[in-house]
């Protein structure tokens, strides 16, 4: 029986010592890789103003717009934007008509003849902003070998989101500073993981003619150009505010009715009195 009992007791050692070991494999495989130095973390963002912040503040459509123009005029040479369709824009940064024509601008490939020949047609609403390459290789031929990604969600994609695009825009020395080595072919940016970034300084003063006579400074078609981002990453937002301030008030009128409900039905009940009136002898 004490054989048993020593056999079963180790049984369960080695049990508990498979499931603790398993966890720790566990953990150590789930562990994520941490920067070890503030250099390759990137320098944090500050934080910004931003006019869409605020629980019921909405975009800024004529930024949006303005933003749209510093995408096309000068990150799409590079930058795909793949989940953004035309008339995503319609109502928002321009008109169904602006829209469409801007669409038409671009061929995309279409059913092929009776031949079966390839098409192509002009772009239409339904379709979606054109990639300035074809596929990954093009892209890194173009660019020395750096992937320029797609700028579709970059603002829910990166930490900080609109402020640390917006810093990293706007956050190139006109020197690197002394003591700070960069691998060639890179340019540094102290907001950028590690500090080295492929893509040099793309905004300058004046760069961008804005058609509402905006002065096009580098901060301020940094602002408009992450904004449209962040619009771009979150196309729902005003509505999804919209939605948040009827549902607020609607639960807000439900909990007042069952309130009053509640005191309308228990009133009687508690207010009444119960009284014992002994029989006379």
């Amino acid at each position: 029986m004490w054989r048993a009992i020593s056999v079963n007791k180790r049984a369960i050692l080695g049990v508990s010592s498979l499931i603790v070991g398993g966890g720790v494999f566990a953990v150590s495989q789930t562990q994520k890789a941490q920067a070890m130095t503030a250099a390759e973390h990137g320098l944090h963002a500050p934080a910004y103003p931003w006019s869409h912040n605020g629980m019921l503040d909405t975009f800024d459509h004529q930024s949006l717009r303005r933003g749209y123009q510093v995408y096309r005029e000068v990150c799409a040479a590079c930058h795909s934007l793949d989940r953004v369709a035309w008339r995503s824009l319609v109502g928002v940064t321009h008109t169904a008509a602006e829209a469409r024509a801007m669409a038409e601008e671009f061929e995309y490939e279409d059913e092929p003849d009776d031949e079966g020949n390839p098409r192509m047609r002009p772009g239409k609403l339904a379709d979606h902003i054109p990639a300035p390459y074809p596929n990954e290789q093009a892209a890194r031929a173009g660019n020395q070998g750096a992937y320029p990604p797609d700028l579709s969600l970059m603002v829910k994609a990166r930490h900080s989101g609109c402020d640390y695009i917006f810093a990293l825009l706007t956050g190139y020395p006109d020197e690197t500073p002394a003591g700070v080595t960069v691998a060639p072919g890179l340019n540094y940016n102290p907001y950028f993981p590690g500090g080295g970034i492929a893509m040099g300084r793309v905004l300058f003063d004046g760069l961008v003619e804005y058609d509402d006579g905006t002065p096009a400074t580098t901060s301020q078609m940094a602002k408009d150009v992450t904004a449209f981002l962040n619009w771009a990453a979150e196309p729902e937002h005003d509505e999804r505010k919209k939605a948040g301030l009827k549902a607020v008030l609607v639960i807000g009128a439900l909990w007042g009715l069952s309130i009053w409900m509640k005191r309308f039905k228990w009133a009687p009940i508690k207010t009444r009195k119960i009284t014992y009136n002994p029989p006379k002898n």
